[in-house]
């Protein structure tokens, strides 16, 4: 054998031969994929990859224990998956994001690497698909149409657990204790951007926390029903090729693997054709990314400045802001945060439009749906984790500032309606308006009211104080 023939391996499929680089662990049908889809250069995303091979695990072992595989195949191929999950091979997943409709070449790019590392461990050849096959071992009792749409579920529940829930928890005791610290600070409160009652500024840190907790909420019941698994329904749903007890022992294998419930769908094939999970928990991820665009906002309003704007609150700095102005410094962390939240709510609109493309036993659109949402779910975590830790845990106020906005504001005659009616309070506030002249001195000069309840009415502190549940 030459040392160029030695370098390569012939695979054939049902399609003819091509040479396979011998140093890959992907197969024919891989290389195939990447010779049909140079579309975008985005590969499977890393939770992906590991939501397929805990479901190739569970499969493995599952049909090993059954007696549908050989038990030395099966250990192998278990070991090998384990290997990759601990780092090994990372590499060898290399199908584009935009690819074969409902995912079979990242599927058999799956199984092809897991059949190639399985037959090393077991002494033989990569190649050597007689000895372990991508399709009748690694494969038994599988098809994309079941594994896929059970991948993107896994991976959904991955990307929750390990990214956006530890995220929001640390933001929202962050929240909590900005807060606190703020209770005592008030400030003028502004609708339609223009002057209101006065406001607590610890209350609208508190406001923050209870509507991201609301979002929360409703992303893990949303997610819920990610944890209800079609896997076992083979090509159509029908559950065509498996063991009657397989389903049900891969949901118990991946529960242990998860560590949390996973149950059997209760019927294979509207979990196959239906993508309603999906959209649900997308947009619920839309919805908290439209209230994180709102809070992002707020932030910059109220550092916006230093000299001509707001600057009730001080951001952190985290990097110069200007390549000509020096001395700038910008919110760039509230910046990055609403920009994330556009290319989520991008993928909601790209998930709701995938998922209803499907036609009859098939949704084909899944590879997109599966990077859309688990992506979504890991760049919000992913700004969260980072405004929490460069943004939020820094903000300090500035009270003096604060106070000075909410005492000049001419919303404070809203608090005079009932002492001296609305349509003098309407002429108090134009003529403080026209004349420069604080509200409690013109109050007084047209002996409207005492001074002494004046002064009460007009107390902030009092009157930045938030209802609780039991008033």
């Amino acid at each position: 054998m030459t040392k160029a023939a030695s370098s390569v391996r012939i695979e054939k499929d049902s399609m003819g031969e091509l040479e396979i680089p011998n140093d890959v662990y992907y197969g024919i049908q891989t290389l195939r994929a990447i010779q049909n889809f140079p579309i975008s250069g985005l590969k499977p995303l890393a939770t992906y990859i590991d939501a397929c091979l805990l479901i190739k695990q569970a499969t493995a072992l599952a049909n090993k224990e059954l007696g549908c595989i050989p038990t030395d195949i099966g250990d192998a191929i278990v070991q090998a998956t384990n290997e990759i999950l601990n780092g090994n091979l990372r590499d060898q997943f290399v199908v584009d994001v935009y690819q074969a409709g409902a995912g079979t070449s990242h599927h058999m790019n799956v199984n092809e690497v897991l059949a190639n590392r399985a037959l090393e461990i077991l002494g033989d050849q990569k190649g050597n698909y007689n000895r372990v096959s991508p399709n009748d071992h690694v494969n038994y009792g599988q098809s994309t149409n079941d594994v896929i749409p059970t991948a993107i579920r896994v991976g959904g529940i991955l990307a929750l657990e390990h990214s956006l829930y530890p995220a929001l928890e640390s933001a929202l005791v962050t929240l909590s204790i900005k807060a606190t610290e703020f209770e005592d600070v008030v400030r003028s409160g502004r609708t339609h951007m223009q002057d209101a009652v006065p406001v607590r500024l610890g209350e609208g840190f508190r406001a923050w926390e209870h509507i991201l907790t609301g979002h929360q909420e409703r992303i893990k019941a949303a997610a819920a029903e990610l944890a209800v698994l079609g896997i076992g329904g083979s090509a159509t749903g029908t559950g065509l090729n498996t063991h009657p007890k397989y389903r049900f022992r891969v949901c118990e294998i991946l529960t242990d693997s998860l560590k949390q419930p996973i149950t059997s769908a209760p019927h294979l094939m509207a979990a196959m054709q239906s993508m309603a999970p999906f959209v649900a928990v997308s947009s619920a991820l839309r919805n908290l990314a439209q209230d994180l665009v709102k809070i992002s906002h707020d932030l910059r309003l109220l550092d916006s400045g230093p000299k001509t704007g707001l600057k009730e609150i001080q951001l952190p700095a985290v990097q110069p802001g200007s390549s000509i102005m020096p001395g700038k410094y910008n919110p760039v962390m509230a910046e990055m945060t609403s920009m994330v939240c556009f290319q989520v709510m991008g993928y909601d609109q790209a998930i709701a439009l995938a998922a209803q493309a499907g036609q009859l036993e098939l949704n084909v659109m899944m590879p997109l749906i599966a990077y859309d949402l688990i992506h979504s779910i890991e760049i919000l975590g992913n700004t969260v984790q980072a405004l929490d830790e460069k943004c939020l845990q820094g903000i300090t106020a500035f009270p003096e500032r604060c106070a000075g906005y909410a005492e000049g504001s001419l919303a404070l005659v809203t608090a005079l309606n009932t002492h001296i009616g609305y349509l003098n309070a309407a002429a108090i506030a134009k003529e403080s308006l026209e004349t420069g002249k604080p509200l409690r001195q013109l109050v007084l000069e047209h002996n409207l009211m005492d001074e002494a309840i004046l002064n009460e009415v007009l107390d902030l502190q009092k009157m930045s104080s938030v209802m609780s549940a039991k008033d």
